[in-house]
């Protein structure tokens, strides 16, 4: 008898625990929909993320704006046409396509802007005078006396591998301006600051300048690693005789050729990474 009780009791239970197993999900889930639909929810993201760059080493980006600088189309004389040294002599061949391009976007909100560049520029050739790279000789670049461009120099086959540069460069538009002690072109980093190229006149001659200190001081300044100096030049690659040539590790056992030299009479003295 009490057998059976039990079972009348457990009867109502067993029913509502079978009705609830198929309406309970269907309800709850209407339930939810009510309660997220038609809200607007608002929720905290990490920002740091935004315009993310893949970082390359000082030795890579100076490998990359090597190799941009080198593709561009410039005009040449017939005698540098003939003279000029074949992909494999001095340099790797270029195993990518690289561009150098005028950045019409303008900086991003990390990177030197055009109301700072010329600031920074004089800041960093303070630097390069304190280190004894340059001269105390040569003189600030004023805004109304140079120009300023920003560029993107781009690995086209990975573009993730890509820098921005500014280049200042003394303005054409000044008929017979005096260029004694003065900065005629830099290539800077849009992110840094740092000096990769420049051309500036300076009082001294080449016979002053201690080409292997003033470049290891260069390579310490940009923070750049395994440099030596380059064997077997090809004297016909310069304009000039008064040039020595260093290496510097690339990625993948490549390298950067940098140049450091002087164009006697004028007084012009180049550090420069492109060919």
């Amino acid at each position: 008898m009490w057998k059976r009780k039990i079972s009348i009791l457990l009867l109502p239970l067993a029913v509502l625990v079978f009705v609830v197993s198929i309406w309970g999900p269907e309800r709850y889930a209407a339930y939810s929909d009510k309660n997220m639909l038609n809200r607007i929810e608002a929720e905290a993201i990490d920002q740091e993320s935004e315009g993310y760059r893949y970082t390359m080493s000082n030795n890579e980006k100076l490998f990359i704006l090597a190799k941009c600088l080198n593709s561009r189309e410039l005009p040449q004389s017939e005698l540098n046409a003939m003279t000029a040294v074949k992909a494999g002599e001095e340099y790797d061949e270029i195993a990518g396509t690289y561009a150098f391009v005028i950045n019409h976007q303008g900086p991003s909100g990390k990177e030197i802007t055009k109301d700072e560049i010329f600031d920074v520029c004089n800041r960093q050739l303070d630097i390069l005078k304190e280190l004894g790279i340059l001269p105390e000789e040569v003189k600030e670049v004023q805004e109304n006396s140079y120009s300023a461009e920003l560029y993107s120099a781009i690995d086209v086959l990975e573009p993730r591998n890509n820098l921005s540069v500014w280049k200042v460069s003394m303005s054409t538009k000044q008929q017979n301006a005096d260029k004694s002690n003065r900065l005629l072109d830099a290539y800077i980093d849009a992110d840094t600051g740092k000096i990769y190229e420049f051309y500036v006149r300076i009082p001294q001659t080449w016979r002053d300048i201690d080409p292997e200190t003033l470049v290891e001081t260069w390579r310490e300044y940009m923070g750049l690693e395994e440099m030596e100096k380059s064997e077997n030049v090809n004297p016909l690659l310069e304009t000039t005789p008064y040039f020595e040539k260093y290496r510097v590790a690339g990625p993948e056992d490549q390298y950067t050729v940098v140049t450091l030299g002087f164009y006697e009479g004028i007084n012009e003295l180049f550090l420069k990474i492109a060919r």
